[in-house]
């Protein structure tokens, strides 16, 4: 971890760049999202091939899936968690994901140290999906989300050159 670096020294992020951030990091979601359900549905057809998935009379795996609602709450659950994770992987690592990073941006405690992936976790609920951002109309003047107040975190606007340093 670079030292040197002050990132209680950054000001915080407004609306419009993390709403860029969130914009990239989306895109970045889906296609985890697929990668995960491709490598997930690969899983259940070994499974179906093995034995362990029951058909139930039907022909196409994707029907046993879809008439199941413990077969679908597997695959879907089996590609939120890497949705998640990739999150949760950048932020405790970094504190960026590709998006943030492309904006300059960067999820840290209030005395600039990283987080963790378990409070990375209760930020992702406390977000609402995203919806949690619109707080920062409400604390325009402090510029926290409703996951930044309830998480005492911040996302803040590093430099060109605190951002290129490797962290």
């Amino acid at each position: 971890m670079m030292s040197s670096v002050d990132f209680t020294a950054f000001p915080r992020a407004g609306f419009m760049r993390r709403l860029g951030a969130w914009i990239y990091d989306a895109l970045l979601a889906i296609a985890v999202y697929m990668v995960a359900g491709a490598i997930g549905f690969g899983l259940f057809q070994l499974g179906a091939t093995l034995g362990l998935v029951n058909m139930n009379g039907h022909q196409h795996l994707i029907d046993v899936q879809q008439s199941s609602y413990f077969y679908s709450a597997l695959i879907y659950g089996w590609n939120i968690f890497w949705v998640i994770y990739f999150f949760l992987f950048f932020w405790a690592r970094s504190g960026q994901t590709l998006g943030m990073k492309a904006w300059r941006l960067r999820l840290q405690h209030l005395d600039g140290q990283l987080i963790n992936k378990k409070l990375g976790l209760i930020r992702i609920i406390y977000s609402l999906f995203g919806l949690g951002n619109i707080w920062l109309f409400i604390e325009w003047k402090h510029k926290l989300s409703l996951q930044d107040k309830l998480t005492n975190t911040e996302i803040v606007v590093l430099s060109l050159a605190a951002n290129k340093a490797k962290i």
